[in-house]
């Protein structure tokens, strides 16, 4: 068996997905996306093609270590998300030729479901108690909102009294013990971080995510010390030597990867097993399709240390289409009170909708994130 083609398609709202053909006619799937980056990382994936024509699929480790190292120049958003929707569609195709679920050709699953969690709120959060509430009713045991609008290094209290009395509005709604996740976004500074997450701790979060962004990841300890809420982050870390430096700065609890920014599930199963080591837990980043969403079950029915997932189902930035219309295996995505089953069918378990697929590649998107500015005119983090 030997890859013949390696194909890229820009899909709705914000996705890249990349498909490997073998000549065998076994084809394997994989998300390969850096959000507002999907033009850079495509044609990354395009660039890496050489590698992969006329090669034996099986030899993952191997394509991973060659494209990793053999350019020279490696890391980084873009080229360790292109290789994030490689190293996806290679398990995905090994699943199939072997007849069996990813997990199984990884040493057999640990857990038969896995918990998830559903967005609220938007980027600028509001109505948040009537929202989670709908969730909770829907079977959902926690939720995650964006904490708070842009924030300055050094703001005003009427701001943290905003998000104060957003999650309040949760509580009131969900009760003492509904999980709520408060994602930072990397949208707070050192100085407010401290005092929001101190704040906080009355409503006792499932976890605080990103307070500071991992740029200044020897922050962390400050703020743990600061408050007793679990830390969360990694999202904007991309290989496992990142999350080397985070784990030893300390100060975080649960660790982020995202299995396509960050190596796919080769990666992302090192990084976990790492962090157990450091009893760390893991909570993949994903808010993204659903082959991306196939990949962390993966690795979740592997890692002990797994947690609970991110799933964007019903997600703000899901415009015009979302995470079920790409795949034919809808009952497979279902969330039973707070729970999905882990995937069921050979490979990373997506059955793909291929022909809405090339559909939507005719008008590629190109989805960019908002640029925020604070009141005096420079530029807020978003």
């Amino acid at each position: 068996m030997k890859i013949s083609e390696v194909n890229v398609y820009f899909v709705r709202p914000r996705w890249g997905f990349v498909e490997i053909v073998t000549d065998t006619g076994v084809a394997g799937w994989g998300e390969a996306v850096l959000e507002g980056h999907a033009k850079a990382v495509l044609a990354c994936v395009e660039e890496y093609r050489d590698y992969l024509i006329g090669k034996d699929p099986s030899r993952i480790e191997d394509f991973w270590e060659t494209i990793y190292r053999a350019g020279f120049y490696r890391g980084g958003g873009v080229m360790m998300s292109a290789l994030s929707g490689i190293d996806q569609a290679l398990w995905d195709i090994k699943g199939k030729v072997f007849n069996a679920p990813c997990y199984e050709l990884m040493g057999g699953r640990c857990r038969d479901n896995m918990k998830v969690y559903s967005w609220i709120g938007g980027d600028r959060p509001g109505d948040t108690g009537r929202a989670a509430k709908e969730k909770m009713d829907a079977g959902f045991s926690a939720v995650k909102m964006n904490a708070t609008e842009e924030l300055q290094m050094i703001d005003t209290y009427d701001k943290v009294d905003a998000v104060l009395s957003r999650v309040q509005e949760i509580r009131d709604a969900c009760g003492k013990y509904f999980g709520i996740a408060i994602d930072f976004h990397g949208r707070v500074h050192k100085p407010m971080a401290k005092v929001l997450a101190k704040k906080l701790e009355q409503f006792d979060p499932m976890f605080i995510e990103e307070p500071v962004l991992c740029e200044h990841m020897e922050d962390f300890k400050e703020i743990a010390a600061a408050c007793n809420v679990p830390i969360a982050t990694g999202e904007r870390l991309f290989t496992k030597y990142d999350f080397k430096r985070l784990l030893n700065a300390g100060g975080v609890d649960i660790i982020q990867p995202d299995l396509s920014h960050c190596g796919g599930l080769t990666e992302v199963k090192k990084i976990a097993a790492m962090a157990e080591a450091y009893d760390v837990a893991l909570a993949p980043h994903c808010p993204l399709g659903p082959i991306a969403l196939a990949a962390c079950l993966q690795v979740d029915a592997t890692s002990y240390n797994a947690v609970i997932q991110e799933q964007s189902i019903g997600i703000h930035y899901n415009v015009g289409k979302s995470v079920l219309d790409y795949v034919n295996n809808k009952d497979d995505f279902k969330f039973v009170d707070g729970r999905v089953q882990l995937p069921r069918i050979p490979g990373l378990g997506v059955d793909v909708n291929k022909d809405l697929v090339l559909e939507e590649n005719k008008t590629p998107h190109n989805w960019k994130n908002p640029v925020w500015r604070h009141k005096d005119g420079s530029v807020a983090e978003w």
